[in-house]
Parts: C-alpha cells; sequence; structure tokens
C-alpha cells in the first residue's frame, strides 16, 4: 500500500491527548501542531484512525500543497489533480474551505467556489459530464487550507466530524461534544481504573455523553463501529477489503470488552434529561450495561458493592443556573457529598469558574484546560481523601462589596489614586451632563475605564431621585487583591462627594470577565423598582437584584431609531430582556409588538414596562427559547410577518433551559436566515452583538443587503468604546 501524508484535526488545547492516542494504535512520525496532528500512513493507518480515534474532528489525506499568491493560483492548484483517480463524472462533492492571514483569498465561501469550479471545469472538459455537489453526504469531500500563501488541499476522509459516534439521537442536543468527553475520561486515567473494574459514576449525566464514551474506552469499543457513513466510502480508491477487515476486528474486540464492563453509572434530577440517556444507551447497544436513574445530587451515593472508581460530571458552569450564589452552594454540597460518600475515589470535573471548584473544598492536581465550544474550561481532578480536605472561605460577591464599602470608611484610601479618579469623573461630568440635558437624556454613562487603576464603569440614573451603578471590572489574576479592594474603597468613597448622591444611592457590583450571561444572573431579591425615562418611555430599572439593571445603555440609539421607524409597523423583539425596544416600538405608533425571551422574569418584567406606559397596539408576549422559537417559525414564515425586528442575542449561552450550546460566531448565520424568513416585503432587520471579536459572515448572507450601522449606534457616553457593540441593518436584496 503506498502511504500518504495525514493530517488529524481535533479541538484546541486536545493536540497531546490526539496524539498519545494515534501514538497507542501504532502510528509512528507524528507532529503535533495547534488543532491538530500530522502524520504518516498507508489507508489502513487513516481508516485506523478514523475507526478508533475518540479526540479527533476529521482525518485528512493531503493531496497535494502549493502557493497561492493570487486567486487563479487556488484554481490552477486544484486543477493540477488528477480528479478522475477520485470520483466518477456523475458523482458528487463537497467542499471545505478555510483562510488564515491569506493576501489574496480571506473570503471561505469565495475560496470553495473556486475550488468548485476548478474540479467542475476539468470533468466538464474532459467528459462532458460534471459532479454535482452534496453537502449532506457526497462521494468525497475536499478540504483546503489556505494559511499565508500556502495552500493545502486534503481528502476528508471521515466525510463529518468525527464526534458523531452515531448514538445520539438527532433530535436531543447536548453541551458536551462526545470526542471532549473522550478527551476528559482519557486525562482521568479511566482506561486503568477500567482495566481494575473500578466504577464510573457522573451523577449529572444529561444525556449521558460521559457514561458513553466512558462504556465505549472500558470496553474497547471502536468509537466508529455505529456509524454508517464516512468520507472515503465513495472514493474511488477506496479498499473496500481492507475497511471490513478492520470492521471485523473492530466488532471481534467489543465483543470481548463487553464481558468485561465495570459498573458504570449515572444519575440525574430532569425526567427528561434520564429519558435521552436512556435512548442513546439502547441506541449504541450498551442496555442493561449501564444504570442510569432519577437521583438529585445531594443523593448520589455508590452501592456498597461498587468498587471506588471514577467520578466525573460536567456540572453547572453558573450561567445555566442563573443564579451565582445558588450554584456556589450546589458546589459546596457537591463537595460535602464527595467527602461522605466517596472516599477513596478520584473525582474530575469541567468548569468555567476555578472560583466554584474552590467551593468543593478539596484540593485539585493542576488544572488542565479544555474548551466547551468556544468556552475556556479547566479540567479539575481530584483524589477524595482527607488528606486533601479544607474549609473554603473565598469571599462571595456580596462579601467583596460589604468589604469594599466598609473600607472606604474605615481604611486610610490611596489619597492621590482617588484624586485623580475623583478630577477625571468630574471633568466628564460636567462635559456629559450638558449633553444629557440638550438630548433629554436621563440615565448614561459618566465614567468607563478611564484611569487603568479604577477599571470600573459608572453610570447615572434620574427619575424621582438620582441613582448610581457602579460595575466593577475584576481585577487580573497579576494585581493584589487588597490593594485592588483599596481602590474600590476610594472610588467609593469619592463617587457620592463628586455626583452629589448619598451613599445608600451608589449600588455596585463585581462583573467577571467571560461571563456572557452574567447581565441575566439574580444577585438579590430586593424587588425594589425605579422607574426611569428615555425618549417618552417609562422604564424600570433594578440596581440591587440583577448584575445589569433591565436596561442596555449603550443601545439607547437603536431603541430611539426603532421608535422613530416603528409607526403602523409589525415589530417583533427577539432575545427581549426586559423589552425595553417593545416599548419604544408601541410609543412609536407600532401596529402590533410581539416579544420573545425565554425567561418568565424578564418576560413579567416587559409586561411591567408596557404597562407603564399608554400605548395603542395589540401586543404578544410569548416565554420561549428564542432559538427553537425562530426554527418552528421560520418553517412557516407566511403565519408570521415583521416590518421591524431587533434581533440581539448572546455571546454564548449554554442555558440548561436551552438544548445545545449557542456560540454568536459560529450560530449567526443560521440564526440572522431564520430572523430574515419573517421579514415582510420591504422590511428590516437590526441586528447587534455585544461579541468584541465578532466578525460577520456577509459570503454566508447571500440575498441580503447588509450594512454596517454600529458607528451610527455608538452614543457619545460609550465613544471612548466604540466597541461596545457592533450592529447591523439587513434587508432582502431588491
Amino acid at each position: 500500500m503506498p502511504t500518504y501524508p495525514l493530517f488529524a484535526t481535533t479541538p484546541k488545547a486536545m493536540e497531546t491527548i490526539l496524539t498519545e492516542e494515534l501514538q497507542a494504535l501504532g502510528i509512528t512520525h507524528i507532529k503535533a501542531t495547534l488543532a491538530g496532528v500530522a502524520f504518516q500512513g498507508d489507508l489502513e493507518t487513516a481508516y485506523r484512525a478514523c475507526l478508533w480515534s475518540r479526540t479527533a474532528n476529521r482525518i485528512l489525506l493531503v493531496l497535494s500543497s502549493f502557493e497561492v499568491k493570487a486567486q487563479e493560483d487556488l484554481y490552477n492548484g486544484v486543477q493540477a489533480i488528477d480528479w478522475f483517480e477520485h470520483i466518477n463524472p456523475d458523482d458528487t462533492f463537497a467542499v471545505s474551505f478555510s483562510s488564515k492571514n491569506s493576501p489574496a483569498i480571506n473570503n471561505t465561501h469565495f475560496g470553495a467556489l473556486k475550488v468548485k469550479d476548478a474540479i467542475v471545469d476539468q470533468m466538464r472538459a474532459k467528459f462532458n459530464l460534471r459532479p454535482s455537489i452534496d453537502t449532506t453526504q457526497p462521494s468525497i469531500r475536499i478540504n483546503v487550507y489556505l494559511h499565508n500563501e500556502i495552500a493545502q488541499l486534503s481528502l476528508d476522509l471521515s466525510g463529518e466530524s468525527l464526534h458523531r459516534r452515531g448514538y445520539r439521537d438527532v433530535n436531543i442536543k447536548a453541551p458536551m461534544k462526545e470526542n471532549l468527553a473522550a478527551a476528559m475520561l482519557l486525562r482521568c486515567g479511566w482506561p486503568q481504573i477500567a482495566k481494575e473494574q473500578g466504577s464510573l459514576i457522573d451523577p449529572m449525566c444529561g444525556s449521558g455523553t460521559l457514561l458513553l464514551e466512558g462504556a465505549m474506552i472500558a470496553a474497547d469499543y471502536a468509537p466508529g463501529l455505529l456509524r454508517n457513513y464516512f468520507g472515503f466510502l465513495g472514493w474511488k480508491k477506496h479498499d473496500a477489503e481492507c475497511w471490513k477487515k478492520l470492521r471485523s476486528e473492530a466488532m471481534q474486540r467489543k465483543k470481548i470488552g463487553m464481558e468485561k464492563l465495570p459498573v458504570i453509572a449515572g444519575f440525574d434530577q430532569n425526567r427528561h434529561t434520564v429519558n435521552a440517556a436512556l435512548t442513546h444507551i439502547a441506541n449504541a447497544g450498551l442496555q442493561n450495561k449501564i444504570h442510569v436513574e432519577r437521583r438529585d445530587i445531594e443523593d448520589a451515593e455508590p452501592a456498597e458493592s461498587w468498587k471506588p472508581g471514577l467520578l466525573i460530571c460536567n456540572p453547572p458552569y453558573g450561567e445555566r443556573l442563573g443564579d451565582e450564589q445558588e450554584t456556589a452552594e450546589l458546589y459546596k454540597k457537591f463537595g460535602e457529598s464527595l467527602k461522605a460518600h466517596f472516599l477513596g475515589w478520584k473525582a474530575a470535573m469541567i468548569i468555567s469558574n476555578p472560583e466554584l471548584g474552590f467551593r468543593l473544598g478539596i484540593r485539585s492536581q493542576k488544572p488542565i484546560t479544555l474548551f466547551n465550544g468556544a468556552l475556556e474550561c479547566k479540567l479539575l481532578r481530584l483524589n477524595i481523601e482527607e488528606g486533601n480536605f479544607f474549609i473554603p472561605k473565598a469571599k462571595t460577591q456580596e462579601d467583596r462589596i460589604t468589604q469594599a464599602i466598609e473600607t472606604s470608611t474605615a481604611e486610610q484610601t490611596e489619597g492621590a489614586g482617588a484624586t485623580m479618579f475623583a478630577n477625571r469623573l468630574q471633568k466628564n461630568l460636567k462635559k456629559l451632563s450638558k449633553w444629557a440635558r440638550q438630548n433629554r437624556i436621563t440615565c448614561y454613562r459618566v465614567y468607563d475605564a478611564d484611569l487603568p487603576e479604577y477599571a470600573a464603569a459608572v453610570d447615572i440614573y434620574q427619575g424621582d431621585e438620582t441613582w448610581v451603578n457602579i460595575q466593577e471590572y475584576e481585577p487580573p489574576k497579576s494585581i493584589d487583591q487588597h490593594k485592588a479592594d483599596q481602590r474600590l474603597a476610594g472610588l467609593l468613597a469619592e463617587i457620592p462627594q463628586v455626583l452629589g448622591v448619598k451613599r445608600e444611592q451608589v449600588f455596585l457590583k463585581i462583573r467577571r470577565k467571560q461571563r456572557s450571561t452574567d447581565q441575566y444572573e439574580k444577585h438579590g431579591d430586593q424587588g425594589r423598582f425605579h422607574v426611569v425615562e428615555e425618549g417618552g418611555c417609562k422604564l424600570l430599572v433594578n440596581f440591587e437584584d440583577y448584575l445589569d439593571t433591565g436596561l442596555f445603555l449603550d443601545h439607547r440609539p437603536i431603541r430611539l431609531m426603532i421608535q422613530q421607524q416603528a409607526k403602523d409597523k409589525r415589530f417583533l423583539n427577539l432575545f427581549a430582556y426586559t423589552g425595553s425596544a417593545t416599548v419604544h416600538a408601541a410609543m412609536g405608533g407600532a401596529k402590533s409588538t410581539t416579544t420573545v425571551d425565554m425567561s418568565n422574569t424578564y418576560i413579567g418584567w416587559a409586561k411591567n414596562n408596557m404597562a407603564l406606559n399608554k400605548t395603542t397596539g395589540e401586543h404578544e408576549f410569548i416565554q420561549a427559547d428564542c432559538l427553537e422559537w425562530l426554527v418552528q417559525a421560520a418553517k412557516q414564515p407566511d403565519s408570521r410577518q415583521y416590518d421591524l425586528i431587533f434581533l440581539d442575542p448572546p455571546t454564548f449561552s449554554n442555558s440548561k433551559r436551552m438544548d445545545d450550546v449557542f456560540d454568536i460566531q459560529n450560530d449567526h448565520v443560521q440564526l440572522i436566515n431564520n430572523a430574515v424568513a419573517l421579514l415582510a416585503p420591504g422590511g428590516v432587520l437590526y441586528f447587534s452583538t455585544n461579541f468584541r471579536r465578532f466578525k460577520i459572515d456577509l459570503a454566508a448572507l447571500s440575498g441580503l443587503t447588509v450594512k454596517d450601522i454600529s458607528a451610527a449606534t455608538i452614543p457619545e457616553d460609550f465613544a471612548r468604546n466604540p466597541r461596545i457593540h457592533y450592529c447591523w441593518s439587513i434587508q432582502r436584496d431588491a
């Protein structure tokens, strides 16, 4: 058999795990790179990697590499391959194209079209026939990666991502991909624990991904055995006998391994996810091999007959529950359960907030970085032994707020620094208060980390009284915590004096990084609401119970734009939060409004906002997962048509009430297309995002007129921070 250059892709931070896995398969000449591993081998080697790799996404067979200094170089490089060696003229193919730092081609859609044209033109010239495109299950899938001026052209032997094992019900989505679950288990030493007949328990098993991957590892069950499609099956050079032999060998190994499975059990408090887990277990042919039952985390404990082994889980990150304090309490109780019932066990969990792991009260080994989708997480590994137990004394957010306020009166603050902050705040106030009065603006940002040492946002809200809302950006780990608290104390001491408000009318929150749903998290339960006015609309704000107040000040211009354009229009507000944009539309004379949000709390808040204002028209409030609601509505667009739509989704969400992880960068095209399906002729969609590194995929939004209106929607009080959000107007092409 000839030898080929091969490349296995994998999620970032999993390269070392994949390298070790390929080495265990007997593969040599391996070189790890970012998000992948290069190696060499014959077709049997490539097939074995497709069949057995638990952590790879794709296995690519490299056909050629060539320079691309101009667009035609890509076309010519693809045409240099004799494609009749790989497909017949009446076969199908698909193209995947990506580019990084290329001066010639940076539009992925254009690059893919160039590759397609080169193949089609060659076939048509030779045979007067052309292969067709099939993006679902093509005869071959072609992958082109253009980095700087070098293009790598490959066949995708996997066809679709290898994390799709074939056991998951397509209608049941999960917040964790199968290859991430496998990576966690491999990193925790599960293969050796399983050989020693140690038990595996997931006390928060969800749809069962960790249990299934653990069972497949323990049973020597090849992860590709359930799949009926690979990218090489329609390839002309496919060696069917070799593939048949490898599958037969894998089936025999599975048969032997299934007889040696240790105890594998999962618990979950949600009846629907337990049913999903049972469905997936049956799909994998592992019924009666994995025990799953409905049980609360506090009742998760092993039976006396279960040999100590590995407890592993993907617990809530905080975003899921929408309540940071509740999540912290959950981790504390979980730690107590581990100490009480799992002595002698190993434990592992993937978390996004290290502070939550600290709440367990059990010392961990050095955390391992992994990525759950776009979210950077840490894999904690624990030995449940009394010598590793401690009593957590970490401050809660409320502790920090209280201590900072007390410190501002009891300790000497940084005099020179605090004075510098006060001077800057006074200067900003003089300028912005004049602008606010001229434009009849009562709620505005007066300071936003102008001085790096005082990294906070200060917002003024004026109603029947004046309130000040402060959001302190969490200091980097390089800054001494006591020093940061002293600066916070100085800030709190100066603000009431400069702004002329009472101390009890100043509210402080801590804004942590990479917590995209923090604005929705509940921090208290005071229930005190205040009325403010914007553009003639009365709106309710809350300074104590949530990180954000219920009114995003940077969206003021787009709300006013909606109000000016809404007369006699049908308006749709998606991811509506507290419905302030809906109120503006209604006050602008909208014929009807529809407000959609997943949270019953915020739907109620939106209704209360509307009730404060005298409006006409019909107003509909829908509590639903906006993603799913849009999908269903887009299937029957004639039943719902809107002239004006506001779409302001979160950057990232893995809310427990959502079926899947949502990532704005990866998912925005489908989201926008679903929303556009509901646009009436001549209608306009306003799409906004706060993700600073966001890049809109204009090539994928074909048939639409997309206009960047970000500059026009950044208000004067946010001018220092022009990347606070991006905004586009989107219409169907005429």
